[in-house]
């Protein structure tokens, strides 16, 4: 038994998803994986459900209905890891712009240095993203900016979605009441454990853009990413 899973959400990344298991479940240390699926038309499903023969007791599969946000689909994993023993509990995606090999670092700060959330960083030391157009990398790096305007949060990635999360963090933050859905949920995750007091670190790794597959970057997220920030602010103001 891990005391450690990997959440990957997943929709239409056939290309990615079993280079992605391997990857992880190379590492020296034993990381479980549940796949988050929002109903994949590739059939993203049917090819874990083939490796789940492989890895009976280290590979799940939760199947959801609709392609409905990145944030509900952590949200129903957190609640699945939440209903079993783990103690330490990931967001990672499955394109590889997150490397498998630092999972090990994110989980260090956690179990031996003492973090509640461990954040793998784009921004922490300088810019360390590869492959991404000056635009996206401004955007990106912009946003973080105005959450730390706005929020007072010292973080510096605060959209970043590579992330270990202690048990305790998800348990007492009320997951039923996230309300976002895209980066935001992202924000909103970070921010709702650092009112809580919960210690947040960063963690220094290079991101690179996804080879393989589509990215589900939209308008629509990041319109929610802005003007949520603004109303996770007032929301935190007139609930002290």
């Amino acid at each position: 038994m891990s005391d450690a899973l990997v959440i990957i959400p997943t929709y239409n990344e056939i290309e990615n998803i079993e280079a992605i298991i391997r990857a992880v479940f190379s590492q020296e240390k034993m990381f479980h994986v549940l796949v988050v699926d929002d109903n994949s038309p590739d059939e993203t499903a049917v090819r874990v459900k083939t490796l789940q023969q492989e890895f009976p007791d280290r590979l799940f599969l939760l199947e959801r209905d609709n392609k409905n946000g990145l944030g509900l689909a952590y949200i129903a994993g957190f609640q699945w890891a939440l209903e079993r023993s783990y103690d330490y509990i990931f967001e990672m995606d499955a394109d590889f712009s997150h490397n498998p090999n630092d999972l090990i670092r994110l989980y260090n700060a956690c179990a031996i240095d003492g973090a509640d959330i461990s954040v793998g960083s784009r921004y922490v030391r300088g810019i360390t993203v590869v492959n991404w157009p000056l635009t996206r990398i401004l955007l990106s790096y912009g946003a973080s900016r105005y959450v730390r305007f706005i929020t007072r949060m010292k973080v510096k990635d605060s959209t970043a979605g590579f992330i270990c999360y202690k048990r305790t963090v998800l348990e007492a933050i009320d997951l039923s009441k996230v309300r976002f859905v895209g980066y935001a949920f992202q924000i909103e995750m970070k921010f709702k454990a650092y009112k809580k007091g919960f210690k947040i670190v960063e963690i220094p790794v290079i991101f690179k853009d996804r080879i393989k597959g589509k990215s589900k970057m939209s308008g629509s997220i990041i319109s929610e990413a802005i003007f949520g920030v603004i109303s996770l602010k007032l929301k935190s103001l007139f609930s002290k």
